[in-house]
């Protein structure tokens, strides 16, 4: 079979690999679509944290079932399912807590282990979700989906609130997408006119703010707030500057949740915490629940998530994609690859 590495940063390429086989307890998976995810561009480009050479990418990603052993959750040969990327260690204080997201030996696939950009993969029956019906470019969006569902509901965002969305690209503009589902007033934020533009006329987002000129940022955040500030300030982006501007923007006793993963140092005046009374809050990964009810939301037609994907490509033009996507992300939102 094929599979695609990220051999060094700006390096892609496809290699032959022997067919996996199964162990007890998993499946044999054919792979249909995957996304680039955000963590993937930043390996291409050699800027995420937590990625290691040579490696397969991929985490977003839906796939049919081939070979699956006799099991109590109804799935079968044939089915088109998506899966559960982030592999937990059981053992660790996280875990017996029952927070397996944020395992302290964390293993996502494609980034600290292998990942799902194979034309095919085994993975535990557990890990993998009935796709009911969806087709598998929808299946192939729920994880990005999931990640800021999971960043807006720490946030504990509800009816009335007013979010800010720092990060129009798919985190962000999903986060605002479950933001609204919430019934939140959203207004997202970012650099790139294109994507904002999109945003808002695709997804119906309430309100846009262009971070063009740090100079004026704050006087845009009191324009939108009456002064007051957001109610939630989410940031997924990754960068030191989009997390201050979070700090900036919310209000006193507000809500800051950061989705964004960065490798930068950020030195800012930390009593403005405790001066405004800050609850700061990190979202790693999603949990099983999120991915169960994002299913249902999306199958009951209350989100079109396939508005998301802006370029598709074929497995075999990975490079092409990496490249393209590293040099136009200012106007690609999800990029996809059929396989």
């Amino acid at each position: 079979m094929k599979a695609m590495f990220i051999d060094n940063p700006g390096q892609v390429s496809i290699k032959e690999l022997p067919m996996p086989v199964p162990k007890r307890g998993e499946a044999l998976l054919k792979v249909l679509y995957g996304g680039i995810c955000g963590s993937d561009l930043g390996s291409y480009r050699g800027t995420f944290a937590y990625f290691s050479y040579p490696r397969t990418p991929g985490h977003e990603f839906s796939a049919e079932i081939i070979e699956i052993e006799p099991n109590d959750r109804g799935l079968e040969k044939g089915m088109t399912v998506t899966c559960n990327p982030y592999f937990n260690c059981t053992q660790c204080y996280s875990c017996q807590r029952g927070l397996v997201n944020c395992c302290t030996t964390n293993q996502t696939m494609g980034v600290q282990r292998e990942g799902a950009f194979a034309e095919y993969i085994t993975m535990p029956i557990e890990r993998i979700y009935d796709g009911k019906g969806l087709s598998p470019k929808t299946l192939a969006l729920i994880e990005p989906f999931c990640i800021s569902y999971h960043g807006v509901t720490r946030a504990n965002t509800a009816t009335g609130d007013k979010v800010l969305i720092i990060g129009a690209g798919t985190i962000g503009v999903l986060a605002a997408v479950a933001a609204k589902s919430l019934g939140a007033e959203v207004t997202i934020c970012d650099v790139a006119p294109k994507k904002l533009a999109y945003a808002q006329e695709t997804f119906g987002i309430d309100h846009i703010l262009l971070n063009d000129d740090p100079d004026t940022f704050m006087d845009k955040i009191r324009e939108a707030t009456d002064g007051n500030g957001f109610d939630v300030a989410i940031e997924a982006v990754g960068l030191p500057s989009t997390f201050q501007n979070c700090i900036d923007a919310a209000a006193f006793g507000g809500r800051v949740v950061l989705i964004g993963v960065g490798k930068q140092n950020l030195d800012f005046n930390f009593t403005l915490i405790q001066k405004k009374e800050l609850n700061i809050l990190g979202s790693r990964n999603a949990l099983k629940k999120d991915f169960l009810q994002l299913i249902d939301l999306v199958k009951e037609g209350r989100v079109d998530l396939d508005k998301i994907v802006t370029n598709t490509y074929k497995f075999d033009d990975a490079a092409a994609a990496f490249a393209d996507f590293d040099q136009h992300a200012a106007s690609m939102l999800k990029v996809i690859f059929e396989f």
